[in-house]
């Protein structure tokens, strides 16, 4: 006579075989120092190029459905530069970011959705200025693959562009454009797990 939990036992086996393996979700850190977070605004009739030189964040993946991937990051508004002092200080001012008030800049997806083979709509809430924005970034995967001493890394590009009084941020109408292009170069490194060496 068989054993019935052996039998049981087999049965679970067997049903466990046929579910698909469960994707591993990984988790990449934004790593600051090769992470671009630039912009163009037009200054009567060109273009003025700055940038924010600290942000942190974090990209969790699931590489075999992007869709189901999530991002949040910060930006320090007071890192913004145009390499221009004087400049830089108007825009750190409460003319325009609040620097001291407001001292980050901060984003949190809520969905992606494929838009091509690598591209993605990452809708999310940006806040500015305590402000907070529904925008949709149109998000680029570059691939995944070793970096720096064969650690594994993923590379992003992220495009979008902002209306600045959406936020509150109206100084200098006519002198300085309202429409503000975002251009965004990540590369985020895969964080080790707790057993990892």
């Amino acid at each position: 006579m068989k054993n019935p939990f052996h039998t049981l036992l087999l049965a679970g086996l067997a049903f466990g075989s046929l579910c698909p393996a469960q994707a591993a979700v990984e988790t990449y850190d934004i790593d600051p120092v090769h992470t671009w977070v630039g912009f163009t605004i037009s200054h009567f009739f060109t273009k003025v190029p700055g940038y924010f030189g600290d942000v942190k964040g974090t990209i969790v993946v699931d590489r075999e459905n992007l869709q189901n991937s999530t991002v949040e990051a910060s930006i320090t508004a007071a890192s913004i530069t145009t390499n221009t002092p004087k400049r830089d200080e108007d825009l750190r001012s409460d003319n325009f970011f609040s620097a001291p008030r407001f001292p980050t800049l901060t984003f949190k997806s809520e969905a992606w959705k494929a838009t091509g083979a690598n591209t993605y709509a990452v809708t999310g809430m940006l806040t500015i200025r305590d402000v907070a924005k529904e925008v949709v970034l149109q998000t680029t995967s570059l691939g995944f693959g070793p970096g720096m001493k064969g650690a594994a890394i993923s590379g992003w590009e992220i495009k979008v562009t902002l209306d600045r009084r959406d936020f509150g941020i109206t100084a200098d109408q006519g002198l300085v454009g309202n429409s503000v292009d975002v251009l965004i170069q990540v590369e985020a490194d895969l964080r080790k797990s707790p057993a990892s060496p």
